[in-house]
């Protein structure tokens, strides 16, 4: 019997010339992973970095009428935790828990797990402006350095008992007060007491303030 004859077919390889890049490559999708991790990474230290920043808040303890405070606090803080600083500060709110009260900013009820970050990125707006315009930054000495923290410019909120909402809820000003709604817009608002009207709404222009574009 004659042995069979073996054919060695030569191997293929890569064709410089052909464009590859499209075929899978394990070496080009993890770094494309890493560089993608990397920049995450890079993204997040950014944001922790911004929500650590002091800014200076105005804001006014309401018991019927106003009596004006001032303090510091992250931008990472929570409404919350800014309420708790608030009822350390304030003597006739110590014996409250911050579940007691309310920030109320432009006529809007804040709420307590909502952050200044959030609001300062989003540009938020209440019925009468921005809810916090930070366009003034003021000189604060801690010890022999300086540093310059942000100041809101927007007006005081208010921070007050919720029972003192409730009891006068159908009253001027507490019954202009609703709870912020990120997605609601106030492009158009009235001033003095008058009812809000939202976006796209015929007024028929009595009472209302524009603001700049």
């Amino acid at each position: 019997e004659g042995e069979e004859e073996v054919v060695k077919r030569p191997k293929l390889g890569k064709n410089p010339s052909v464009d590859t890049g499209f075929l899978p490559d394990r070496e080009r999708e993890a770094a494309a992973e890493a560089k993608k991790a990397a920049l995450a990474a890079e993204w997040q230290a950014e944001q922790d970095r911004v929500k650590a920043e002091e800014i200076g808040v105005t804001y006014s303890f309401w018991d019927g009428r106003g009596h004006r405070y001032e303090t510091k606090v992250k931008k990472g803080w929570t409404i919350e935790t800014f309420l708790n600083k608030c009822r350390e500060q304030v003597k006739e709110l110590r014996n409250c828990s911050p579940g007691d009260l309310m920030y109320v900013k432009e006529d809007l009820i804040l709420p307590h797990s909502t952050s200044f970050y959030d609001l300062i990125v989003n540009k938020a707006r209440g019925k009468s402006g921005p809810l916090f315009q930070f366009d003034v930054h003021d000189d604060v000495r801690l010890g022999p350095v300086d540093s310059r923290v942000e100041k809101d410019e927007s007006h005081a909120g208010k921070v007050m008992e919720k029972r003192l909402y409730e009891r006068n809820k159908e009253k001027f000003p507490y019954s202009r007060f609703e709870v912020y709604d990120p997605t609601k817009r106030f492009d158009t608002y009235t001033v003095h007491g008058s009812e809000t009207f939202g976006e796209g709404v015929d007024t028929g222009g009595v009472g209302i303030l524009r603001p700049e574009r």
